[in-house]
Order: structure tokens, then C-alpha cells, then sequence
């Protein structure tokens, strides 16, 4: 969409596995021009990163073979915004990438079979969204400096730490865009800081 909230952002989504055409798809809806992340080159000049949900050891593994790794933690040390969704949030956490100072439960909800909707307040203009959560973690641990924005039977499903932000759901499911707008916004600022 011609001048949405993305226009003139540079996004990448990790693009090794799991639901990351369903992220590109919302955020070129939203106006953003999306690059697929696969090696480290892909990650140059990006504006933001998102890291879809997915299979966290599939993700783990196809990090490794590409040497991923450091470039991401390069990346997000650089300041600039990154949305981790389900799988996302366990890559960045102190077991994985070790980039937020929380540890994540994987599954924690249950099996496929135990996949749910339910309504999660982040703050958002319009009220609660309605979230997605498939095999979805939780975060079990977490220091000072992570802020827990909503829990979902008294545990932790959405943290933010510095430009870093986590959810255990699947925002990109369904046509609720608020999220995806508010992450662009982060990047947006971020970018502007940096000109």
C-alpha cells in the first residue's frame, strides 16, 4: 500500500524455514519493501528483521550451516528493531542467539492439538488482538531490563528488551495488522535516529 507505514523501510525476514511468506505478505501490505534472509549478505542495509515462528531447531540448524549466527547478533547490537514471533522468541533467547536476557519454554502451551486463540492486550489502538498460538512458548525466566507486555494464564507471551521485541503468537495469521504497524514504527524511529 503506497505510503503505509513501511514505505521507505527496508525489511528482512529469516527465510530458512517456517512462516516467513505470511510476514512478507503483511508487511509489503503495509507498504514495506521485504528482502528474504537466507545468508549473511542478505542482511545488509536492512532497516529491521523479523524471525517467524517456525521449528526452533530446524531454525537452530540452518542458522549454523549458513553462519548466521554472528551477523544476527551483529545485527541486533547495531540497534536497529527486530520482531521475533513463536519460534522467533526462542531463537533469540539465552539458550539460542543469546540476545535477550530471558530463557523460553518451547511448547510450552502443549502439541499442535493444544493450539488456541485467545485475546491478548500489548497496548494496542483498538484494544486486545486476538493471537494465534501453535506449539507456542512461553518465557519461563527473565532479567531486569526485559518488559513483560501481556501473559496468557499467568505466563509470559509477549517481552520487549531494548529494540528487541517477542511475541509467542502468530500475528501474521488473520487480518489483524496492529503489530506488524507498530514494529514498523520502531523501525522507523530506529532509522531516523541513525540519519
Amino acid at each position: 500500500m503506497a505510503g503505509g507505514p513501511g514505505e521507505g523501510l527496508l525489511i528482512g525476514v529469516l527465510a530458512l524455514q517456517g512462516g516467513f511468506h505470511a510476514h512478507r505478505q503483511m508487511l509489503e501490505g503495509l507498504g514495506g519493501t521485504v528482502r528474504e534472509v537466507r545468508v549473511p549478505a542478505d542482511l545488509q542495509a536492512l532497516d529491521g528483521l523479523v524471525l517467524p515462528g517456525g521449528e526452533s531447531t530446524t531454525m537452530t540448524l540452518g542458522i549454523e550451516r549458513e553462519g548466521l549466527a554472528e551477523p544476527l547478533r551483529d545485527f541486533a547490537r547495531s540497534g536497529r528493531p527486530i520482531l521475533g514471533t513463536c519460534a522467533g522468541l526462542i531463537l533469540l533467547d539465552r539458550d539460542h542467539l543469546g540476545l535477550m536476557d530471558m530463557r523460553a519454554v518451547r511448547n510450552a502451551f502443549g502439541r499442535q492439538v493444544r493450539s488456541f486463540e485467545e485475546d491478548v492486550d500489548l497496548g494496542l489502538d483498538g484494544g486486545p488482538m486476538r493471537a494465534v498460538f501453535i506449539r507456542a512458548p512461553w518465557i519461563a525466566e527473565y532479567g531486569d531490563g526485559v518488559e513483560i507486555l501481556a501473559e496468557v494464564e499467568g505466563h509470559p507471551v509477549a517481552a520487549r528488551e531494548g529494540a528487541m521485541l517477542v511475541i509467542s503468537f502468530h500475528p501474521e495469521l488473520g487480518g489483524d495488522s496492529r503489530l506488524h504497524e507498530r514494529f514498523l514504527a520502531d523501525v522507523a524511529a530506529a532509522k531516523g535516529a541513525r540519519v
